[in-house]
């Protein structure tokens, strides 16, 4: 706040402070000339009076001493401008030790779980419980609450993996985030028909039916233009997040359409680092439980 915001604000609240006190002194007085409280001259139905009597003293004496207490609070605590109060207190100050009293606890309860493999976690009921909780909690709204995502959203239950299924993986994915990229591939083709021929020769990778010739046509487009990321056979790479075209999994949707989109326009993706929020401990358990869930899924 600058300083003279600060004393506006400060010039308001002793304006304010001022203000009640002389009303209510104004107002509790009486003044030489005034009628007795009983003698008004209001008058209804011939017996019922109006009467002007005065609040009792003592009621007077409370409003007097809010106003003391006022005083006090704004004081002790910060309430003119800029000061500070004697009380040296602040939100943010208040906010920070909570904080740091619950980041302590959720440390400790997690600390059992800091060093464990994520293999023996993923088979711990507790280390399980608590991963689907902080699930919900950090992924849900990407991967759904069952994690089994959503358009260019990853399932996260099944055997595919772009960046790799191993739990350290899944670890490296958690903590440090992804971030994919499929540049847009127009300027690669001479023209409309390359591009459809590609797409063709893509689909036909995961046994989609697609036009023979056109596909055939397709292949050496796609081995000069896409085969760099995903492979001479399409099967991926999984150390630059580009997705394995034969296995029927597709992020964006494998219809015609779709994969011309894919191919013209490109697409990004992007999980972000939860290794900052989570901590080492958390995030651990959070893909113990992601480990765990997949397996489960595989063996059904």
């Amino acid at each position: 706040m600058t300083a003279s915001w600060s004393w506006y604000v400060i010039a308001l609240v002793v304006l304010n402070i001022a203000g009640s006190a002389w009303l209510l002194w104004f107002t509790g007085r009486r003044r030489p000339g005034d009628p007795a409280p009983e003698q008004t001259s209001h008058y209804w139905d011939g017996d019922i009076t109006e009467y002007n009597k005065p609040m009792p003293r003592w009621w007077i004496g409370l409003f007097y001493l809010t106003i003391i207490f006022s005083i006090g609070y704004l004081v002790y605590f910060p309430g003119f401008g800029n000061f500070s109060g004697t009380a040296q207190w602040s939100s943010q100050r208040e906010h920070d030790a909570e904080r740091a009293e619950n980041d302590r606890r959720i440390e400790a309860a997690f600390a059992p779980f800091a060093e464990r493999p994520i293999e023996q976690l993923a088979g711990d009921p507790v280390a399980r419980r608590l991963g689907q909780s902080l699930f919900a909690n950090h992924c849900a709204a990407c991967h759904g609450a069952d994690a089994r995502g959503a358009r260019g959203f990853p399932d996260l239950t099944d055997a595919v993996w772009h960046w790799g299924g191993a739990p350290a993986d899944i670890l490296t994915t958690v903590s440090d985030g992804r971030q994919a990229m499929m540049p847009p591939l127009k300027a690669a083709f001479a023209n409309d028909a390359e591009i459809d021929e590609t797409v063709a020769y893509v689909r036909s990778l995961s046994k989609q039916t697609v036009d023979a010739a056109l596909a055939e046509r397709g292949a050496p487009r796609f081995a000069a233009t896409c085969a760099a990321c995903h492979g001479p056979d399409g099967k991926g790479n999984a150390l630059m997040g580009a997705p394995d075209l034969t296995d029927g999994y597709w992020l964006y949707g494998g219809d015609a359409a779709t994969v011309r989109a894919t191919v013209v326009n490109g697409r990004s993706g992007q999980m972000p680092a939860h290794g900052p929020l989570l901590g080492p401990a958390r995030a651990r358990v959070v893909a113990a439980w992601v480990y765990g869930r997949s397996r489960e899924a595989a063996a059904q």
